[in-house]
Parts: structure tokens; C-alpha cells; sequence
């Protein structure tokens, strides 16, 4: 090979790494956005520690003083093992440690710091070949363009095809191939000690690698059952969550990224409240908008009142959609609620759907996941609830889930005073879901007063709803009644939430989950 062959085999091989090391670290903070919540927080962690630990392992580089070809080798061939197994190793360390953080973050310093040694060395390497000016910008410009293709690797392949599991397997798989091929054409340039050594190695690695792949799931599928402690009977990784269903006994629980969000044993309980109280508010014939709520049990209890016209169903993940259209369990619970003329299922951003649709509609519901992150936030904000008003008919009625009003009283409180900002006026109402403790949803109207809806809904005739499991008309004098806060609450203090000013999510995360009685 001629010097310029070397020099170009080298900055291919930046190349490469810089896409594999980009992936690594989007991996890990995909999954510590999965297993420890709030996604901006473990994104700006995770890829801070990792420059952090580049700038380390730069600085560690200049004492690699000779054997600068076998180190970079024996470089790749670490980077390969530890972001081929960094994900089932988490998954096999559940059952033994409660918290899985420092364990994220260390091997998110770990591999930045390997990854910093990396262009420096190769710099160094490629010194033989090229001028300072020259080699330098080749190297940063090459490994720039990696990290670019590592980024849309991730984002329209990894995520989306290969999930968690196998994504790493093929970044690992290129830090494997690099040290390989750099192993057989610097051959010359290495001892035939160290080349005999790095050779075993690299068979043991290529070994451990494939078995990896081979026995990856079984692995992922202790570590969730041993998460759950229920039988896990189906798992899913998604672009936006992991989708988990248990069972225990006869019941199913479904989860997202390890909250739960439903109970076959009650969740009558939630969804009842959730539809039949709103949908007395409005007479004659109804469009329905329902955003979230893929198990397509809330549209089962819409499908209960004849003069629905409509039901559009708006879901960010289509995987969770198809789980409710298609799944057995979820078939059975909603009676093939999505197999009905009346439903339109769009997957979408919720947000961008009300910026974006100029369809009005008579009755809208928000069944989203508590806002215990950012991104979640936004379903809760001023924002969002003003552009529900913006789709909502005159007559119209909107409702939103709006957590426990007595184990997150802040919270629930924050939402009920956003509707009021945007323009509601608002009823609370709420329920004991044996799965979940105390709920509440609250209600808005344009044009009916607090009062006016409180007595509409406590007055509403629902003996004509077929086949309701725990609804009666004593349940609307229930629903609509509260007793005193279990802690004391200053409400003239509680902010309004928005995008810009999130306090449901910090109000959420903060809780209330400790009383003195």
C-alpha cells in the first residue's frame, strides 16, 4: 500500500467511528430516557458527560507514547464490546441494582473518554503520511461526517427497525470491522507478538459479539420480567416509548416506558368518567376528537352513544394504535372498537394536529400520559389547551385527564387553572380507580358557567347507555363532589403551565406524595 492508501484507510476509519460514537451515545440516552424519565434531562446528561470524558481521554491520549497502531486497534476492539452489550448489560443488571443511573452515566463517560482517545491517536498516526494542516482537518471533517450519518442512522434506521437491542450490535459491529481491517493492512508496521496477540483477541471479541446477538433477547426479556415482576407477554420497542404488557392472573396491565397506564381488572373505572360525563354536556349529533388513548377503550364508551357521527382518534405512535386495533387482548377489551365505520385513526403529533387541521369538532378529549416530562408538558399547557378551544364547536365540551388530585394536588390544580387561563370555564370531576388510587379529569366549557356544567352533568339521563359496568345516576352526584385537600394547598400561588414556563411537569415531578397527618 502506498502512504496516501494509509492515510485514506485511516480517515475512513474516523469516519466510521465517529459514526459509531455518536450512535453509542444516542443509544444511551434513548434508554436512560426510557428507564429514568425525563428525556431533555438524560439527553443533555448523557451527551455533557460524554464531552466531558472526550476531553479526558484527549488529554489521556499523549501518554500513549508508542505502539500507536496497536493501541488504536485495541481501542476499536473495546469500543466494539462495550456499545455492543451496553444495552443488555442494563438489562441483565435490573434484577440486582433498584437504580440503573450511575450505571448509564458511567458507561456514557466510559465511552466518551474512549472515543476522545480516538482522533487524537489517529492524528498522531496519520502524521506520517500527511502535513499538520492537512492531516488535522481531514480528521475533524471526517469524523464530523460520521457523526452526521450516525445521527440519521439512528434516527430513520436504529430506532425505528432495529431497536435497542440490535442498534448497538451494528455501531459495535463497525468498531469491530475497523480494528479488523486496520489489523490486517498495518500488519507491517506491528510486531508479530502484538499482531498474534490483537489476532486472539480479536477472535474472542468476534465470539462474544455473535453470541451476544444470538442470546440479546433472552436477556432483555429477564431483565424487563424481573422490572415488572409481572409475566411480561408483550414488549416493544418504538421511535417514541417502550410499550410493555404483563399479566397477573386474568389481568393485564399495559405500560409506557414503565408507567402504567391501564388495568384490564378497572379500567372501566377510568374510561367511563372520561367520556359519558363530557358527552352529556352536548346534544344531537357529535364529531369526537380523542387524542391519545391507542387502547381504543375510550372510543368503546363513545361508540356507546348512538348519535356519534365521528370519532377521530389522534396517536402519536402508530405501534401503540396497532396494538389496540390488532393485539387480542386490547381487541377484547375495546370489542374491535377500531373496526367501526365511525373511527378515523391519524398518527400524529397531537400538537401539530390542532396547529395544523381546520376540522371543528363538538367534543374533545385529551387521554395523554401524566406530564411527568417535558415533552408531555406541552399536552398540558396554555398552548395547547388554547388550540383546543380554536377546534372546539360554540357549543362544544372539552375534557383532559389531569392526575390524582390528591397525591399530585399541585398539578392537578396547574392544569384546571390553565383551562381557566385559556378561556374555559372548568368543572373538576374524579374517581377511585382501584389500580391507580384517586383520579380526576376536569371538564371545559365556552359556554356553560362552573355551575351550569356541574349541574348538567349531575342532572344527565344515562339509563339509556348500553351496557355501562359502573356508571349510575348516584355516581354523577359522586363524580362531581370533593372533599377537603389532603394537603394544604395556596392556589393564588399555583402557576399557569406553558411551553416556555413548564410548572405542571416540575409541579409533577416534585409531587406530593408524603402527608402529615
Amino acid at each position: 500500500m502506498k502512504k496516501i492508501d494509509y492515510s485514506r484507510l485511516l480517515k475512513v476509519s474516523i469516519f466510521a467511528t465517529g459514526l459509531s460514537g455518536i450512535v453509542a451515545e444516542y443509544v444511551l440516552a434513548t434508554t436512560a430516557s426510557y428507564f429514568l424519565g425525563d428525556s431533555v434531562f438524560q439527553w443533555t446528561i448523557i451527551l455533557s458527560l460524554m464531552l466531558f470524558s472526550m476531553g479526558l481521554g484527549s488529554r489521556f491520549s499523549k501518554k500513549i507514547e508508542s505502539n500507536l497502531i496497536e493501541s488504536y486497534i485495541l481501542l476499536e476492539f473495546l469500543l466494539s464490546l462495550i456499545t455492543s452489550f451496553s444495552v443488555i448489560f442494563l438489562y441483565g443488571l435490573m434484577p440486582v441494582i433498584s437504580s440503573l443511573d450511575v450505571v448509564i452515566y458511567g458507561l456514557s463517560m466510559l465511552v466518551g473518554f474512549l472515543i476522545g482517545i480516538e482522533i487524537p491517536l489517529v492524528t498522531r498516526i496519520n502524521s506520517e503520511y500527511e502535513g499538520l494542516k492537512t492531516n488535522i482537518s481531514g480528521m475533524m471533517e471526517n469524523d464530523y461526517y460520521g457523526s452526521l450519518v450516525g445521527g440519521l442512522f439512528f434516527a430513520f434506521i436504529g430506532i425505528r427497525f432495529l431497536g435497542l437491542t440490535y442498534t448497538p450490535f451494528v455501531v459495535g459491529g463497525v468498531n469491530l470491522m475497523v480494528a479488523i481491517i486496520l489489523l490486517f493492512s498495518f500488519t507491517k508496521f506491528i510486531s508479530k507478538i502484538n499482531a498474534k496477540k490483537l489476532r486472539i483477541l480479536g477472535g474472542v471479541i468476534t465470539t462474544i459479539f455473535i453470541l451476544g446477538i444470538v442470546f440479546s433477547n433472552p436477556i432483555v426479556e429477564y431483565g424487563n420480567q424481573s422490572r415488572f415482576g409481572e409475566k411480561v407477554v408483550f414488549t416493544e420497542q418504538t421511535p417514541y416509548q417502550q410499550i410493555t404488557i404483563t399479566q397477573w392472573k386474568d389481568d393485564y396491565q399495559l405500560y409506557l416506558n414503565q408507567g402504567k397506564q391501564l388495568s384490564t381488572f378497572d379500567e372501566w373505572l377510568y374510561h367511563e368518567p372520561l367520556v359519558h360525563p363530557v358527552m352529556s354536556l352536548v346534544k344531537g349529533e357529535v364529531d369526537v376528537l380523542i387524542m391519545g388513548a391507542g387502547d381504543g377503550c375510550a372510543i368503546r364508551e363513545l361508540l356507546k352513544h348512538d348519535r356519534v357521527k365521528s370519532i377521530t382518534l389522534v396517536d402519536l405512535d402508530s405501534a401503540m394504535t396497532n396494538l389496540g386495533r390488532e393485539h387480542p387482548i386490547f381487541r377484547k377489551l375495546n370489542q374491535d372498537a377500531f373496526f367501526s365505520k365511525k373511527v378515523k385513526v391519524i398518527n400524529t403529533d397531537a400538537f401539530h394536529y390542532l396547529e395544523s387541521s381546520p376540522i371543528f369538532f363538538d367534543v374533545i378529549i385529551a387521554d395523554f400520559p401524566d406530564p411527568r416530562t417535558v415533552e408531555l408538558n406541552k399536552l398540558y399547557s396554555y398552548e395547547f389547551y388554547k388550540l383546543c378551544g380554536h377546534r372546539l364547536r360554540p357549543n362544544g365540551a372539552f375534557i383532559t385527564q389531569s392526575t390524582s388530585p390528591y397525591y399530585t394536588t399541585h398539578t392537578f390544580r396547574c392544569i384546571n387553572k390553565t383551562l381557566q387561563k385559556a378561556g374555559f370555564n372548568t368543572l373538576p370531576i374524579h374517581n377511585h380507580v382501584y389500580s391507580f388510587g384517586e383520579w380526576s379529569w376536569i371538564i371545559g366549557s365556552k359556554n356553560l358557567s362552573s355551575n351550569q356544567i356541574k349541574t348538567t352533568i349531575q342532572k344527565a339521563d344515562i339509563s339509556k347507555i348500553d351496557k355501562l359496568k359502573w356508571m349510575t345516576k348516584e355516581s354523577l352526584l359522586l363524580i362531581t363532589s370533593f372533599g377537603k385537600d389532603l394537603i394544604e394547598v395556596d392556589t393564588s400561588k399555583i402557576e399557569f403551565n406553558t411551553i416556555h414556563n413548564p410548572v405542571a411537569y416540575k409541579y409533577y415531578e416534585k409531587g406530593d406524595w408524603s402527608f402529615e397527618f
